[in-house]
């Protein structure tokens, strides 16, 4: 690798001898332990010559980018120190947690979290013993990494994630490694362009350090095989300004870290200030980004048997595969390892020595320590108003229209104009579509790129709105997660056909839910992502087919149950009061499920914070029974389908005047479930005294008919239950009127349907 390639590095020596000897060896030992994570179960300080029994039995991890993300890290600290400065590191690279948790350890916030891996020999094995061990250390940022926000075991999301933590952050700064490899996906690609969304003025700032070290798994990447006029104008044409750190000696390249790393911290400050003298003058910045180019697999072997390894893809994971069986590799590895000279870095004890001790920064001024990095830590309730004074009012049950999203907009309308610097409304260009503009009248959409007079005419763009939009849910969600992972809160609004788009980003974030929860007592709790689900499959008045699936839910209910929830309210009131209750919850994934067109309204706003608490109940109005052993159950879960399931009461009610009716709706969908297998699950007495034990059911159910038979296959009444929901045969589903009711969903559309089949046979 050319060393003479120096891009735009202002000239200049930051770093004396003194501190380049002390910096350099601080990375070698950071390399030391992330090898000595993969490869050791014994002999940590190599202390005695290396033997066979002292190599894991199965080798697991990553080494390839973890040299260059330590390098980062080491300069970071310098400046920190130095200047400081509040920054939180994001790990892009997958499963490039070697280095991550060996900064945390060397920094001591690792061990002050879990003692037994200690500052010494006998901890450090412990760290090796537990890296990639089964129930242990996973070998990407895991929640159990102190100072990580960022689930590594996914590409493509560490970006977003750290516009995320910078937004209404003004003094943090995120640097985010992102992974050549990651840089190829789609949801890193869009995030380039958050940058149009950052207010230099009330944000903080992300400083992107895209690591170019050449390889994938088995590939070369290809933003490090376009030529370099190439890349830097892509990165120009994103709305950066590129510096450049690339080669591989290691004395020339620290003092270009340090110079550019230097640069751009000033540049960020300097953007700052003027932004922040000046609120009424801001421009859109070039935010300063730096390309690292190094090799992968940086210090490590140059060959193994007869194949390169640094600098080529085999160094990716595991560079040396057999030291336990192979002598001659057995002595590659401890070559290797003690290139690194561990008897200059470590104590007797095991500890590292003071003097590279003193180069990390003190407290939470650690990145490992950093609070925002451990968001509930910072979280702050939000002062909501009373949901009473929005409530929707109407004479009598089943008599007035109203779209529920609109009502709800007047209540998301205070929560913003209350709760300025912690709450915010995100959504792919779909607030007005999805009746939520009422927002507008506290806040404009967020937006810093060029606007002309008409822009103002239906939603205002300017740089301090609270209203987050941009055509990629994948960018979105990933703010969304970065902003209530650093102690915030919001709300998501998309459409429902749509919202699959995000359904691995909802996986991994569910997971790192699940672990933080019951496992982490050192993680606070963090506020819950909420998310609206709107534009039904019951309601694609043009759209038709391709609108049409409701089966997010189905994931959802696959994730674990302490950290999901699903609602749908039936009208404009359930609404509010779900809404409510989910912005006041922490730990959670809530997904509320609400049509924007409008609708029937029944519960008045104390009956609907009933129902909705109870999150299942008997609508005595709508029921035929009087409290008696009823003929019939018809249920209901979703706002369509409830206005046609009360549709299909008042023709029974027409044909079978003695027909004794139970009406049940379902508001929790978790309700469905037995106790014991969800907190919110009813037990099978409770279910019993609400379905029966032995009469038919006719449950009308907004998605996939399946997914109730899945809720509730174990129930005393489930062979007696109907279910009807979506079918995968869909088309333009404009609702009809019959009489006062208006309808189209599954229930009764499919008996329009067969019937007029069986008249026109094809």
């Amino acid at each position: 690798m050319n060393d003479d390639v120096q891009g735009t590095i202002p000239a200049g020596t930051p770093l004396s001898t003194e501190l380049l000897a002390d910096m350099h060896a601080y990375w070698r030992a950071c390399n030391y332990l992330s090898v000595g994570m993969i490869y050791l179960r014994a002999n940590p300080l190599l202390r005695e010559p290396l033997q066979a029994e002292h190599i894991k039995r199965r080798l697991l991890g990553h080494c390839g980018s973890d040299p260059g993300q330590s390098f980062v890290w080491v300069h970071l600290n310098w400046l920190i120190k130095r200047d400081d400065l509040n920054v939180m590191f994001v790990s892009g690279p997958g499963h490039g947690a070697p280095a991550t948790l060996s900064n945390a350890y060397l920094e001591g916030h690792y061990s002050e979290i879990y003692p037994d891996r200690s500052a010494d020999e006998r901890g450090m094995l412990k760290l090796f013993r537990a890296f990639s061990s089964p129930g242990r250390i996973g070998s990407h940022c895991t929640p159990e990494t102190p100072g990580s926000i960022h689930e590594g075991g996914e590409l493509g999301y560490s970006l977003s994630h750290s516009f995320g933590a910078a937004f209404d952050n003004p003094d943090l700064i995120v640097a985010t490694m992102v992974g050549d490899g990651e840089a190829e996906t789609g949801p890193l690609a869009t995030s380039w362009h958050s940058n149009k969304f950052l207010n230099p003025a009330t944000d903080g700032a992300v400083l992107p350090i895209l690591h170019l070290n050449g390889y994938k798994i088995a590939n070369p990447t290809i933003l490090a095989r376009i030529p370099h006029d190439e890349l830097e104008a892509l990165m120009k044409g994103y709305g950066y300004a590129p510096h450049f750190v690339e080669g591989d000696e290691p004395e020339a390249m620290h003092q270009r870290m340090a110079a550019v790393l230097e640069r751009c911290i000033a540049d960020i400050r300097a953007i700052q200030t003027h932004a922040r003298a000046h609120p009424d003058d801001i421009e859109r910045p070039r935010w300063p980004m730096i390309v690292l180019r190094s090799p992968k697999g940086w210090t490590g072997p140059k060959e193994v048997d007869g194949h390169k390894v640094e600098n080529f893809w085999r160094s990716h994971q595991v560079p040396i595969a057999d030291p336990a069986t192979n002598r001659k590799n057995l002595a590659v590895l401890e070559q290797w390892m003690r290139s690194y000279k561990p008897e200059e870095l470590f104590d007797e004890n095991g500890t590292l020595i003071e003097k590279l001790r003193a180069l990390a920064p003190d407290g939470t001024r650690r990145i490992s320590a950093n609070p925002h990095a451990n968001g509930g830590v910072l979280r702050q309730s939000l002062d909501l108003p009373d949901i009473r004074e929005y409530a929707f009012e109407f004479r009598h049950a089943a008599s007035e229209y109203q779209s529920p999203t609109a009502v709800l907009a007047t209540f998301l309308r205070d929560v913003i104009r209350r709760n300025m610097t912690r709450f915010r409304l995100f959504g792919p260009d779909e607030t007005a579509s999805n009746k939520l503009d009422g927002v507008y009248e506290a806040s404009d959409k967020r937006w810093l790129a060029e606007t002309l007079p008409e822009d103002a005419d239906g939603g205002a763009l300017s740089i301090d709105g609270r209203v987050m939009e941009m055509l990629s849910e994948h960018t979105l969600e990933g703010w969304f997660e970065g902003y209530v992972l650093t102690g915030r809160h919001g709300l998501f609004a998309t459409y429902e056909a749509f919202v699959h788009v995000i359904d691995s980003m909802f996986n991994q974030h569910t997971k790192w839910l699940e672990k933080a929860k019951n496992e982490l007592d050192w993680r606070q709790p963090v506020p819950s992502i909420n998310l609206l689900i709107t534009s039904l499959v019951w309601r694609q008045d043009h759209n038709g087919f391709t609108h049409q699936d409701p089966g997010f839910l189905d994931v959802v209910t696959n994730k674990s149950p302490g950290v999901v929830r699903i609602y749908l309210p039936p009208d404009a009131n359930c609404l509010l009061s779900v809404a409510d209750h989910c912005l006041r919850t922490h730990d959670y994934v809530n997904v509320i499920v609400a049509d924007k067109q409008p609708h029937l309204q029944y519960l008045s706003m104390q009956d609907a914070i009933v129902h909705c608490a109870k999150g299942i109940g008997i609508w005595d109005w709508a029921s035929t029974d009087q409290g008696h052993e009823p003929d019939v159950v018809i249920a209901s879960a979703g706002d369509i389908a409830t206005m046609e399931a009360l549709a299909a009461v008042e023709i029974l009610k027409q044909h079978c005047a003695d027909l004794k009716i139970r009406f049940v709706n379902v508001v929790d969908l978790f309700r469905l479930m037995p106790d014991t297998d969800h907190p919110h699950g009813l037990s099978d007495r409770d279910f019993d005294s609400i379905f029966t034990r032995d009469k038919p059911v006719i449950f009308n159910f907004h998605s996939y008919p399946s997914l109730v038979h899945k809720l509730t296959y174990n129930r005393t009444n489930h062979a007696n239950m109907h279910v009807h929901g979506y079918r995968e045969r869909g088309n333009i589903n404009t609702p009809v009127r019959t009489g006062d009711h208006q309808w189209r969903g599954s229930l009764f559309a499919r008996h329009r349907r067969d019937r007029s089949r069986s008249a026109h046979p094809q």
